[in-house]
C-alpha cells in the first residue's frame, strides 16, 4: 500500500504538554509532581483525564474554570501552547517527510484557538485542522472521513500518527487508514503495551523513527491526490 499523506495528531505528538499541565497544577494549587502522578494513575485505570482534575478539585467544571482563568490572566498562555512547546524532533521530521513528496497535514482534537497557534509556528505542513472548527472530534468516524476528504487521498493512502489507541490508532484503522502509534506522552507509553497496539502499522518512539520508516515504504512522490 502506498502512503501519500501523513496526518498528525497534536497533543503529545507534536506538542509537549508538560508546561500546560504544570500551569494547571499551579491553577489548582497542587505540586506539579502530585498532579502528574494523579493524571498517570487515572489514565492507568482507563478513566477519562477530567477525573484527575475532579480528584484535586471536586465539582471541577472545565468550561467554567477555563473562562475564569481567561478573565484572571488574559495575557498568559493558560491552557494553550506556543512554539516553545514543540517537541524537538517535529520540524526536521515533518520537513523530511514533505521533502519526500508526501502531503503533510495536522488534524487533532483541539480548541479553535489551537489552529492559528499552530499556523503561526511556520511548520512545513500543507494544512492545519482542529476538531472544534469542524464540530466533530476523534474517535468519531466522521472525523476521519473529514480528514480523508481534506486530504483528497483514499483512506488506504493516508497514515494517521498519534499517541493513543482509542482516539488515534483504532478509529483510524477502522476508517481504512494506516496508523502509527507514537510511544511518548502520558498515553503513548501506556497504550504501546496494551492489547490493540499490534493493530498499528508501526510503533515508534519519536518522529525521526517515523520519517525513517515511511522512507522505507513505497512513496507517491510526484503523484497528485485524487479529485
Amino acid at each position: 500500500m502506498t502512503i501519500r499523506s501523513v496526518v498528525f495528531d497534536v497533543g503529545e505528538t507534536l506538542i509537549d504538554e508538560t508546561r500546560i499541565f504544570g500551569r494547571w497544577a499551579d491553577r489548582l494549587e497542587v505540586p506539579h509532581l502530585t498532579f502528574f502522578g494523579i493524571l498517570g494513575g487515572v489514565l492507568t485505570e482507563g478513566r477519562p483525564m477530567i477525573d484527575a482534575f475532579r480528584l484535586v478539585k471536586p465539582g471541577f467544571d472545565l468550561d467554567a474554570e477555563s473562562e475564569a482563568w481567561r478573565r484572571a490572566e488574559p495575557g498568559s498562555l493558560r491552557e494553550d501552547f506556543d512554539a516553545d512547546d514543540l517537541y524537538p524532533d517535529v520540524r526536521t521530521s515533518l520537513a523530511a517527510l514533505r521533502a519526500a513528496g508526501l502531503q503533510i497535514l495536522i488534524a487533532g482534537n483541539q480548541p479553535v484557538q489551537a489552529g492559528p497557534a499552530l499556523e503561526a509556528m511556520g511548520l512545513p505542513v500543507d494544512a492545519v485542522h482542529v476538531s472544534d472548527a469542524w464540530g466533530i472530534a476523534k474517535p468519531d468516524p466522521a472525523f476521519f472521513a473529514r480528514v480523508a476528504a481534506e486530504s483528497g487521498y483514499a483512506p488506504e493512502e493516508i497514515l494517521y500518527v498519534g499517541d493513543r489507541l482509542d482516539n488515534d490508532v483504532l478509529p483510524a484503522k477502522a476508517a481504512g487508514f494506516r496508523a502509527a502509534l507514537l510511544r511518548r506522552g502520558m498515553w503513548g507509553y501506556l497504550h504501546a503495551e496494551r492489547l490493540g497496539a499490534e493493530q498499528a502499522d508501526v510503533v515508534v518512539s519519536d518522529l525521526t523513527q517515523l520519517a525513517e520508516w515511511v522512507a522505507g515504504e513505497p512513496s507517491g512522490s510526484g503523484r497528485a491526490p485524487r479529485g
